[in-house]
């Protein structure tokens, strides 16, 4: 198990580093791919769960959640003039399609609602943060590198020293193979790989347990098998979920 997960992060991190380097189009489209990917993996969890999910609003109002998180933060371009408030408009939007979706669908339910919904903000709008980072002028880059080598190095070291020492588990129903030990180790790895590393490595080991118990829900081990050793790309990036947003607006308030 061990030798397909350095496999894989030895082929993943040089082109994820190289996507937050390169920036732009480039570093968009492969945070997009990235977004689509895990509403993918998340209808799918949620379907051999036997849970209720619309995967077609999942598609339709992620996309335009995504949007809407851009639209909010990216560059306007000159001559474009948007109104203040359209953000707001495209998740008020997302919410009525959400429900209208799900009146016009035979298998109506407000368990769907409620799962649909919760995607559609959890996964595109979370994670549209990684792209508002690299946008913030001049350190962007800096500061998403920072984000990601933050949250490597937390789950290197919670993953081995959780693998030798881990005795307590931190919740044994939400994430049977987690222990305080390996958390205890992520953190002070994390902390010591940068300043943000504190904020990054609480929440991104709480954003881990929070899609854990996603997947417990339904009684799934991986949200996918299409990285081996990882899962899938909602394993690979469950920490970024509620770490992001939260690093974002902190990265704002400090400078």
């Amino acid at each position: 198990m061990l030798l397909p997960r350095i496999l894989t992060a030895l082929v993943g991190a040089p082109l994820v580093l190289a996507a937050v380097h390169f920036g732009g189009v480039f570093y968009t489209a492969f945070v997009a791919a990235v977004i689509i990917f895990c509403l993918y993996e998340y209808g799918l969890i949620l379907l051999t769960g036997g849970k209720g999910v619309n995967r077609l609003s999942l598609i339709i109002f992620g996309a335009l959640m995504l949007i809407a998180a851009l639209a909010a933060r990216a560059p306007v371009p000159a001559g474009l003039n948007l109104p203040d408030n359209l953000p707001g408009f495209f998740i008020a939007l997302s919410l009525a399609g959400v429900f209208l979706l799900e009146i016009l669908s035979p298998k109506r339910s407000l368990e769907r609602v409620a799962n649909t919904f919760l995607g559609v903000m959890l996964i595109p709008w979370a994670l549209a943060h990684l792209i508002s980072i690299r946008l913030i002028e001049p350190y962007g880059e800096y500061f998403t590198y920072i984000l990601f080598i933050s949250v490597w190095v937390n789950d290197i070291a919670a993953y081995f020293v959780g693998t030798k020492l881990g005795r307590h588990r931190l919740n044994k129903e939400v994430s049977p193979k987690k222990s305080w030990e390996g958390a205890v180790g992520g953190l002070i790895f994390g902390v010591a790989a940068a300043v943000l590393g504190a904020a990054i490595v609480i929440l991104g080991q709480i954003s881990d347990l929070a899609e854990s118990l996603i997947k417990r829900s339904a009684n799934v081990k991986d949200s996918s098998g299409a990285l081996p050793g990882h899962g899938g790309f909602l394993d690979r990036f469950d920490a970024f979920l509620l770490c992001a947003p939260a690093v974002y607006y902190l990265i704002l308030w400090m400078i």
